[in-house]
């Protein structure tokens, strides 16, 4: 035997079931009627129904007002029962029946109260406001069609499936884009510009770039820094604050309270960071800055 030599066994294969010769047996198309499925019915699982909260949400003047029934209907009980039981009027503390009839008292007016209380509470309707101002479309001259492009596709995005009724993009202190409806300047029928100096020198926006996530205010009229975004109509109800990259925001203004749901949180985050994010760092950018410092 020389040395490198290799040796292949051959292995017998014998399968135990032979395969069919002819293909035409295999079937290649599946024929699906709706028909017969829809009049089988639906067998999968259904969302459940829970009656009790269902009527409550019907009936919801009627379930504040309970309280207030209840509690007066206990308390002409109880009086009822002391008049026709031929016990003093006056409490006595040695009697047994006065101390259960004091309670039975406080547990009814306590429930008055509540009622009361159920009645002047009520939760805040959320509507949808028009926001007042100007629409205006302001883009950056300097930018290529492509990148002008991406940002209307970014602001026709969200407009359509979300609350957002003003967009505003500001990067290296120039600000790219303003869509939407803008605050009105006086009487003169124009829109307030952007700012982006002095957007930049404002706490929001240090905020947002130092911690680099994305903040979302609900009720912008709680909020202080609403000052620090005059160029927002002045009825503007929330507003999502996304950094791009480490030197850009993006800010979008919703015409209702709480109006921006988790989803659209993401997708706002997907949309203005991911997809313009390569836009942003791209060298585009940098040509706008020199080119605008050049001859400025």
């Amino acid at each position: 035997m020389e040395a490198g030599t290799i040796f292949y066994s051959a292995i017998p294969w014998k399968p135990k079931r032979p395969f069919p010769r002819n293909p035409s047996s295999f079937p290649r198309f599946i024929r699906a009627s709706a028909s017969s499925q829809s009049q089988r019915g639906y067998r999968g699982p259904k969302p459940s129904k829970d009656l009790v909260a269902d009527w409550v949400m019907s009936n919801d003047d009627a379930v504040r007002s309970l309280p207030i029934y209840v509690g007066g209907a206990s308390l002409l009980a109880v009086l009822f029962n002391r008049t026709v039981s031929g016990i003093a009027p006056v409490a006595d503390a040695s009697s047994s029946q006065s101390r259960a009839d004091l309670l039975a008292i406080s547990l009814a007016v306590t429930s008055i109260l509540t009622g009361l209380v159920w009645l002047s509470i009520r939760p805040k309707s959320i509507t949808v406001v028009n926001p007042k101002g100007v629409e205006c479309q302001m883009i950056c001259s300097y930018l290529p069609d492509s990148v002008v492009s991406e940002l209307l596709w970014a602001w026709e995005s969200l407009s359509a499936v979300t609350c957002c009724r003003s967009l505003v993009v500001v990067y290296d202190g120039i600000y790219l884009l303003q869509i939407g409806m803008a605050a009105e300047s006086g009487n003169s029928g124009e829109a307030v510009i952007v700012d982006a100096s002095k957007l930049k020198q404002g706490s929001v926006y240090l905020g947002v770039m130092r911690s680099k996530a994305q903040r979302y205010l609900a009720n912008l009229l709680l909020y202080p820094g609403r000052s620090e975004l005059p160029f927002l109509p002045s009825n503007t109800q929330a507003v999502i604050l996304q950094p791009l990259g480490d030197k850009g925001i993006a800010i979008i203004g919703g015409d209702t309270i709480r109006g921006f749901t988790t989803s659209d949180q993401v997708l706002t985050y997907l949309t203005l960071n991911f997809q313009r994010y390569h836009l942003i760092e791209s060298d585009y950018f940098y040509e706008i800055y020199i080119y605008t410092y050049i001859h400025t």
